[in-house]
């Protein structure tokens, strides 16, 4: 199928960009890597009037240390994520989910703004984001604002961005000293999106049990979550088999359940727990 006509621009600043939505409205659609938008399109499930491609926009793809956490441009590729020392040192779980998205054509135009932006209840990094503690940074005419991971995905394919607004910037805090990350999914053998991934960050003290946790959750629900009950659970325990076991069991607590034709609810459901557990395990032999 072909998408229905609409106007095309490819501004190369972010101001410049902030004006075409100012001046078109709810009629205007940004692009980043395209490929959720543009399938949207070519079945006519999304149709605007008016596409701003962000894909000229210099300044809004780097990986910069900051706070001994790092400050990510949203037009930054999967491929370079991956790819990143920086990354790979101060937030491996990130590098590692980008690794896992797709196959090497998306990774090389795909950006972690538009996966963000567009919500997917599949899609890696949002889950990713809700563990490491992500902060995102949003430009509109002569104003910015800062969101946390845990409001932002609102629901299926909707977040906090308001339609004025350009997701411009990832900031990931510091990991404590002690912290291992992991990231564990159970992909669609095509398409490669999670039909359940887990995303851990756990810091473990010096006495071997767990200071801290943070579970992200996808492709089980309609949006990205975390598993609050499996995170209470862990905190304070010994970390031992059981106790993974026991923590993971809770990794679906409160999920209205995805049912396709890859996996019912009951079978996610099922899945969630196996993978939360094994995503958590790897965290915690990470940070030893």
């Amino acid at each position: 199928m072909v998408t229905s006509s609409f106007d095309y621009y490819a501004p190369t600043s972010v101001a410049d960009a902030l004006a075409l939505l100012d001046q078109h409205g709810d009629d205007a659609k940004l692009l980043a890597g395209g490929h959720s938008l543009i399938p949207l399109m070519k079945t006519r499930l999304a149709e605007p009037a008016v596409l701003i491609d962000l894909g000229k926009i210099s300044t809004l793809s780097y990986i910069n240390e900051q706070d001994g956490g790092l400050a990510i441009g949203a037009m930054t590729t999967y491929s370079e994520i991956a790819g990143s020392e920086l990354v790979q040192s101060n937030a491996p779980v990130l590098a590692e989910a980008s690794g896992q998205v797709a196959d090497n054509q998306i990774r090389n135009r795909g950006t972690i703004g538009g996966s963000l932006s567009h919500s997917d209840p599949a899609g890696d990094l949002p889950a990713v984001a809700l563990a490491l503690g992500a902060q995102l940074t949003t430009s509109s005419s002569g104003a910015h604002r800062t969101i946390s991971a845990d409001d932002f995905f609102v629901d299926l394919l909707t977040t906090a961005l308001e339609p004025n607004e350009i997701l411009s910037e990832i900031v990931i805090p510091a990991l404590p000293a002690g912290t291992g990350t992991a990231y564990a999914k159970f992909a669609n053998k095509a398409s490669h999106y999670a039909v359940v991934g887990v995303a851990a960050v756990v810091t473990v003290g010096s006495d071997g049990t767990c200071q801290s946790a943070r579970i992200g959750i996808t492709g089980a629900g309609p949006k990205a979550t975390r598993a609050t009950g499996t995170e209470s659970a862990l905190v304070g325990s010994n970390l031992d088999d059981s106790a993974v076991r026991a923590a993971a069991s809770h990794a679906g607590d409160g999920i209205d359940f995805n049912e396709d034709v890859h996996a019912s609810g009951e079978y996610r459901a099922h899945l969630i727990s196996v993978y939360a557990a094994r995503a958590i395990r790897a965290a915690v032999e990470n940070a030893s």
